[in-house]
């Protein structure tokens, strides 16, 4: 089966139905020629297909995103949780604490973010999702301008669709060439307590109190949804996951030792990985073919937050969009992190990979220091040249120059062993 596009249209495809396809897909049907969530009325033009994963294996479950903003936002209405204060703790127990007024770190679970964005495309006479699984995406043999996306439907039927510009946010297969590459990889329970153990108004971001890895470091991570209830997770910056009975290890110690919380149950869990790497993803695959999300380059690499990055790609994707077409233009592929951003980031994992500052006390002093409000921006990528000027003083200054002074002369190579299993997971907390 071929779908084309009505006359006057300019066909677009998104693959995949995670947060960066459906962020992308909610900016194009809400950037002032869309309607359903406070947009003008339909604009003529835009004919969108969202093409998600069918039902079965291949599906990712249930998983969680993270962010922080100063204002309700796009998916408000999603946010399954929010909080107002944050704590960091060291390795020797002692605990920093802050408001990061205006800013608050805001949950959303991907069910309740599909199903928001699922009834903003229904609302849209020109959106339209579509269940399969894609093959490849090539250049149209017609000739025309484009690219076709060549899948199969539930039913093992090919699907094939003819779009003006493609949108793709399949993860790559293995990481690219880097100097340094890290894993954020991680295992959580949702628990849920026999009596009240948590702070509803308090987000544990980062507590040092675990044992540390030989490579890397170690954390947990408390997000309280109840008196009673929160996601707790096991995180490590290291260069191989653990196996799923190693996370459930640490998880029981780090739940029963440290933060003994007595009797509970697991309602679910959540594992993924998530890379930190200062290798370049290629955002354009042809003139059509653009790639978005983790898989073009939205995952800051020295913390691997995403969500934020992946609402400034979709925002300027959906702008470029909205102006009017010019002959031979190529997909709008805009870049979703400043270069001063990038190249910090890829001092701070060198330093990190080489040992040469100790990561616990690294990343609890920089709270300790720094104004939490300016932090947060920073991690974001939305900070002033005159922020990261006063975080950098604070940091480790000789081993930070002296691995600033080596990255040039580093060969970019392969992740050892790399391959599918370190790909970015498709159950990734886009933290």
């Amino acid at each position: 089966m071929r779908r084309t596009a009505e006359a006057g249209a300019r066909p677009l495809v998104v693959i995949g139905g995670g947060a960066a396809g459906l962020s992308l897909a909610n900016w194009l049907v809400g950037h002032g020629h869309g309607h359903g969530h406070g947009g003008d009325r339909p604009g003529p033009w835009l004919d969108l297909t969202v093409v998600e994963t069918p039902e079965g294996p291949l599906r990712p479950p249930p998983r969680t995103w993270c962010f922080w903003d100063d204002r309700p936002g796009e998916y408000e209405q999603a946010v399954t949780a929010q909080w107002s204060r944050l704590r960091i703790t060291g390795p020797d127990g002692n605990a920093v604490e802050a408001e990061p007024a205006p800013l608050r770190y805001r949950m959303l679970r991907s069910t309740a973010f599909e199903e928001l964005v699922h009834d903003r495309l229904d609302a849209h006479p020109g959106a339209r999702i579509v269940r399969a699984t894609v093959q490849r995406v090539q250049t149209r043999p017609d000739g025309r301008p484009g690219a076709r996306v060549v899948a199969t439907d539930p039913a093992g039927r090919p699907l094939t669709l003819d779009a003006r510009y493609v949108f793709d946010s399949r993860p790559p297969v293995r990481p690219p060439l880097a100097r340094t590459t890290l894993l954020q990889h991680f295992r959580g329970w949702f628990v849920h307590t026999d009596r009240p153990r948590f702070d509803p108004s308090t987000a544990h971001l980062m507590d040092f109190r675990l044992p540390q890895p030989a490579h890397g470091l170690a954390f947990g991570y408390v997000l309280p949804l109840a008196p009673d209830r929160a996601l707790v997770e096991y995180t490590e910056f290291s260069r191989r996951p653990l196996t799923t009975a190693d996370y459930e290890r640490a998880l029981h110690d780090y739940t029963h030792r440290i933060l003994g919380l007595g009797p509970f149950t697991v309602a679910e869990a959540e594992q993924g990985v998530i890379p930190m790497t200062d290798g370049r993803f290629p955002r354009r695959a042809g003139p059509a073919h653009v790639r978005i999300g983790t898989a073009g380059g939205a995952t800051r690499p020295a913390t691997g937050y995403t969500f934020a990055a992946i609402q400034r790609q979709s925002r300027a994707i959906a702008a470029a969009l909205a102006r009017p077409p010019t002959p031979g233009r190529t997909a709008p592929a805009p870049a979703p992190h400043r270069r001063r951003a990038l190249a910090m980031d890829a001092v701070l994992l060198r330093a990190l990979d080489t040992g040469r500052i100790d990561g616990p006390r690294f990343f609890t002093d920089l709270f300790r220091r720094t104004p939490a409000e300016q932090v947060l921006r920073f991690l974001d990528g939305r900070s002033t040249p005159a922020e990261e000027l006063r975080i950098g003083l604070r940091c480790p200054v000789g081993p930070m120059l002296r691995c600033a002074a080596e990255l040039p002369l580093l060969p970019r190579r392969a992740l050892a062993g790399s391959g599918p299993e370190h790909a970015p997971n498709s159950s990734e907390e886009l933290r």
